[in-house]
C-alpha cells in the first residue's frame, strides 16, 4: 500500500468545510487550529483521519486551506512512514521547515506520529528539539495529553506503546472524504519479510471481530459513504488468528448485503494467503470491485526466497490466470523492488519476464532501500548505479504495457463515482473527475446542454481518449457516444 497508489486528493489532509462542535473560543480555533502532513499508505491516511478525530473531541478546529496556505495555524502534526529510505528523509526535511513556524510564532505546536515516531522516536526528539510531541502507531488517543503537557512543561512529551491496547478504529475518526471510507479489519503484521520494517512499527497482526467491521461499514454509509476500501497489511490472512481461514471472503460478501454501498475494495492481500474462495467472493459479489493490488516484489524465485516471500512466481502468475479467468475486466496492479541485495542480472531478467506475462496495470517501483534493523540491511548492498540502469529498464517496460492497457478502453462506456470537480484543470477543461469500477481515473467532459454531476454521483461516460495516466472521457452524444448521470 503506497501514497502512489491515490491522487492528491486521496492523500489529503482534511481541511475545514466550516468550524466544529470544540468551536469554545470566541475568535473561533477552539483550543487551536490544526493541519495534519500525512506520508505514506493508505493505513497512514486513515490514522491521520483518526488522529483528527481525537483532536476535534478535545476541542481543537481543523484549518481551512486558506489558512493552511497562509501558514496560520496553532498545532501541525505529522504522520510518518518508515518503509523507505526517501520518506524518513522527507520527514527530517519538512520538520526543518516547520522550525521556521516555531520562530515566528512561539505558541504553534508540533506532533510526529506515525512509523518513524514508533521507530525513532529517540533520535527524532533528540535531532529535532522544536518538536512538543512524538506518538507511535499505536498511541494516537494520548496526542491531546501530549501537547497539553508539552504546553505546561515547556519539554518534549514522548509516548510511544509497543502493546496494541486499543485498535485506533475504536477512536474518533474525521473522514476525509464524504463518499468514500477507510475501514480497517487488522494491524499489524505477521510476516518477516527481510527487506520490511512494518513488523517492527506496527506489531503482530490483530484482527477486528467481523461484526465491528461490519457496524463501521454500516455507519460510514449512513454517514453518506458510496465506496468503502478495507484496509490491512496483509488483508487476506483476516481471520487466521481466530481459527477462520474463510473469514475475509465471509466479510467480503457480507459487504455486498449492506445496503446503499456501492463499491468495495480492498488492499493489500499477500500472495501466499490469497484463495479461489476470495476470487469467487470477488467475482459473485456486485458491489466488490475487479481491482486488485497484489505485491509480486520480485520475478526471481531466488530473490524471493532472500526476501522470504512465502511464494513462488509459479503460483503468482496461477493466481493472476484464475482472477482473470473469473473476471475478465479485473485491473492488477503491483509492487516491485529493483535492486534487492544479491539480485543478478539474470533475477531482474526474470523480473521483466514475469512484468511482461502478468500485464500489470500499474506497477509501484522501488529501488531497494535499506532499513536499519531489518535482516536486508545487513546484505552486500548493489551499486546504485546498477541500480538505476535496472530501475529505468523496468519502468519502461511498464509504462508501455500500462499505456496498451489503457489504450484497450478508448471507445468503451465507463461508470465513474465523481470525486472530484475542482481539479487543477477542472476550471480550464470543466471537467470531474473520478475512478471507474476497477480503479482507474478517469476525467469526464459535461457535453453542453448536459446535467452536472457533483461528488458522489455516477457518471457512465464513452471513454475518447487514454492519457498517460489516466483516461479521458469527452463525449459527443450526437454522435452516438454515452453521457449519463446517477445522482449518489
Amino acid at each position: 500500500m503506497d501514497e502512489a497508489m491515490m491522487t492528491e486528493a486521496e492523500r489529503a489532509s482534511r481541511p475545514a468545510a466550516g468550524r466544529q462542535a470544540g468551536d469554545n473560543r470566541p475568535d473561533g480555533r477552539g483550543k487551536g487550529v490544526f493541519y495534519i502532513r500525512t506520508l505514506g499508505c493508505q493505513m497512514n491516511v486513515h490514522d491521520s483521519e483518526r488522529i483528527a478525530g481525537v483532536l476535534e473531541q478535545d476541542g481543537y478546529v481543523p484549518a481551512t486551506e486558506q489558512q493552511i496556505e497562509r501558514h496560520d495555524v496553532d498545532l501541525v502534526v505529522m504522520n510518518t512512514c518508515a518503509v523507505r529510505e526517501n520518506a524518513a528523509e522527507r520527514m527530517y526535511g519538512t520538520i526543518g521547515r516547520w522550525a521556521r513556524y516555531k520562530h515566528a510564532n512561539p505558541r504553534v505546536q508540533i506532533a510526529i506520529g506515525g512509523c518513524m515516531a514508533q521507530l525513532d522516536r529517540e533520535r527524532i526528539a533528540k535531532r529535532t528539539p522544536w518538536v512538543d510531541a512524538v506518538f507511535g502507531t499505536k498511541s494516537i488517543a494520548s496526542l491531546p495529553r501530549l501537547l497539553d503537557q508539552a504546553r505546561a512543561t515547556g519539554e518534549p512529551q514522548i509516548d510511544v506503546a509497543n502493546d496494541l491496547a486499543y485498535f485506533p478504529s475504536q477512536l474518533p475518526a474525521a473522514r476525509s472524504s464524504r463518499i468514500s471510507s477507510w475501514v480497517s479489519i487488522s494491524v499489524g503484521c505477521n510476516n518477516t519479510c527481510t527487506f520490511c520494517i512494518v513488523p517492527t512499527t506496527r506489531g503482530r497482526e490483530h484482527d477486528r471481530r467481523p461484526g465491528d467491521v461490519l457496524a463501521e461499514v454500516r455507519e460510514c454509509v449512513a454517514n453518506g459513504a458510496k465506496e468503502v476500501t478495507l484496509l490491512g497489511q496483509n488483508v487476506n490472512s483476516y481471520g487466521y488468528g481466530m481459527g477462520d481461514r474463510y473469514a475475509f471472503s465471509k466479510l467480503l460478501r457480507a459487504c455486498g448485503q449492506v445496503e446503499g454501498l456501492e463499491r468495495v475494495r480492498f488492499t493489500s492481500p499477500h500472495p501466499a494467503a490469497f484463495t479461489d474462495d476470495v476470487i469467487d467472493a470477488m467475482a459473485q459479489t456486485p458491489n466488490v470491485m475487479h481491482q486488485l493490488h497484489m505485491p509480486l516484489q520480485s520475478g526471481s524465485d531466488r530473490v524471493l526466497r532472500a526476501m522470504r516471500r512465502s511464494y513462488r512466481t509459479e503460483r503468482f502468475l496461477t493466481i493472476l490466470s484464475k482472477v482473470r479467468e473469473a473476471m475478465p475486466d479485473a485491473r492488477i496492479s503491483t509492487d516491485i523492488i529493483v535492486g534487492f541485495p544479491g539480485e543478478t542480472e539474470e533475477d531482474f531478467q526474470r523480473t521483466l519476464d514475469v512484468v511482461e506475462q502478468a500485464r500489470f496495470s500499474t506497477a509501484f517501483t522501488f529501488e531497494y532501500s535499506p532499513r536499519p534493523g531489518t535482516p536486508a540491511a545487513a546484505m552486500e548492498q548493489i551499486p546504485k548505479q546498477v541500480v538505476q540502469e535496472r530501475f529505468d529498464r523496468l519502468l519502461a517496460l511498464q509504462q508501455r504495457i500500462t499505456q496498451e492497457e489503457l489504450d484497450k478502453f478508448e471507445g468503451r462506456d465507463v461508470e465513474v463515482m465523481v470525486t472530484g470537480t475542482h481539479g487543477k484543470k477542472d476550471d480550464e477543461t470543466h471537467r470531474v473527475t473520478g475512478r471507474e469500477r476497477t480503479g482507474a481515473l478517469v476525467h469526464i467532459g459535461v457535453p453542453e446542454g448536459c446535467p452536472q454531476p457533483q461528488v458522489g454521483d455516477f457518471v457512465t461516460a464513452t471513454v475518447t481518449h487514454a492519457g498517460e495516466h489516466n483516461l479521458i472521457a469527452d463525449p459527443d452524444p450526437a454522435a452516438g457516444q454515452t453521457y449519463r448521470v446517477r445522482r449518489g
